[in-house]
């Protein structure tokens, strides 16, 4: 059995190699925070770096801050910067805009891409906004879409309907249980069908190792105010495979990716390579306090921070289980995202109750609760320290009193 003490758990901490990183964060007093899966924690470095934004770049060099701070360098070169943590040489990635949006741009060229396919493969259980936005793409380019569980796209891909699928647009995690799809071997099935791959990573980038490049993946979008810790709103990020940049047509063609955007010319000529998926006046402030967060990756690795997360949620799966409690997350490493998921009837309630005795996490209906691990600020005592108070409050009942009936996360 595994030692679930908290003795343990500090003796863990006393060795981590991460836990130096953990004061890069301002974490609030007594509280163990467990939604980086929903909001990172405050990075330390991001307030000096935002008031430096917005009282010289902004407040003093004003419109010279495009050229003298490098403003309109900005989606390629954070993008240079996340492009080591999912695996991707530089010049693959663009940040800026929503994940929505990104997301919809990479639907739209997957599919022009692959002219006479009308299938857009998708999940029942996507995060809603992905299959929204799946059935709105579909209907702009005249395709439809087909919902089929990530266990059985690489089997329908490899079936007679796979010559129709233009793209498998799929999460890499399943945002609700945290089980972790496999995106190599449903890659490769859509690269045998002639189809294209589009992976979801908003629950895995930070936090789990993606490798675009090793895996030959085509598109990949993310957001980056979960694991990268970017802040509220942050903006995404898309990644194009070099192979694909030439023939690369989105959907949306702001002047930011022309050719020359200050030729201001009346017709559309894509500019080279990545900074074709750019849009338009990117959001400056959001993108710079993401630059400053993410600087803290440089002081580590994604293998250091995947070995640390799985510890973590393994530890919290074996206290989860002395509590008689059901976890919905898959127990192999193989199939793990960075969160636990344990269900209970009492969900909500039960979140409302930890929430106030200053463990937070978060809720997904009908009977989910979510604990996200980040690596790099989550310690092994507050691991137990959050099982603590779960199999306390579970204990007293204090779930039950009936200000928490109507009380719900809202993350």
């Amino acid at each position: 059995m595994s030692d679930t003490s908290r003795a343990h758990a500090l003796a863990l901490d006393a060795r981590d190699p991460l836990a130096p990183l953990r004061k890069r964060f301002r974490l609030p007093e007594g509280v163990v925070y467990l939604d980086g899966n929903s909001l990172g924690a405050l990075p330390d470095d991001v307030p000096d770096a935002l008031d430096d934004v917005v009282l010289r770049q902004w407040g003093v060099d004003l419109i010279r801050s495009w050229n003298d701070n490098d403003w309109w360098n900005a989606p390629t070169r954070v993008g240079a910067a996340i492009a080591p943590l999912i695996g991707a040489a530089e010049g693959q990635v663009v940040c800026g805009d929503s994940t929505s949006v990104q997301l919809f741009n990479a639907l739209v060229a997957a599919v022009r891409l692959r002219p006479g396919r009308s299938v857009i493969l998708t999940d029942p259980d996507t995060f809603p906004t992905d299959g929204y936005l799946a059935d709105s793409v579909a209907r702009l380019c005249g395709a439809r879409v087909r919902r089929v569980p990530a266990g059985e796209a690489a089997a329908v891909l490899g079936g007679a309907e796979g010559a129709d699928v233009a793209v498998a647009a799929y999460n890499h995690v399943d945002y609700r249980t945290g089980e972790l799809r496999d995106l190599a071997g449903i890659t490769r099935a859509a690269h045998d069908a002639g189809a294209l791959a589009l992976w979801d990573v908003c629950h895995t980038a930070g936090a789990v190792p993606i490798d675009a490049d090793a895996h030959d993946l085509d598109f990949v979008v993310g957001c980056t105010y979960k694991y990268l810790s970017g802040g509220p709103g942050a903006p995404a990020f898309l990644y194009v495979a070099h192979r694909l940049h030439d023939v690369f047509d989105p959907a949306l063609t702001g002047w930011h990716g022309h050719q020359e955007p200050f030729a201001m010319e009346p017709g559309y000529r894509p500019a080279d390579g990545i900074a074709r998926a750019r849009i338009g006046s990117p959001p400056i402030l959001g993108m710079l306090a993401l630059e400053s967060a993410i600087g803290v990756f440089r002081e580590t690795g994604m293998a250091a921070i995947r070995a640390k997360s799985l510890a973590l949620t393994d530890l919290f799966i074996a206290c989860v289980d002395e509590l008689g409690l059901e976890v919905a997350t898959p127990r192999e490493h193989a199939r793990r995202g960075s969160q636990v998921a344990v269900r209970h009837d009492e969900a909500h309630p039960i979140m409302a109750a930890l929430i106030e005795r200053g463990v937070i996490g978060d809720v997904r209906p009908p009977d989910i609760l979510r604990f996200g691990f980040n690596a790099l600020y989550v310690s092994y005592s507050d691991v137990v320290d959050a099982a603590a108070a779960l199999g306390d409050v579970l204990a007293s009942g204090s779930h039950r009193d009936p200000r928490f009936a109507v009380r719900a996360t809202v993350t």
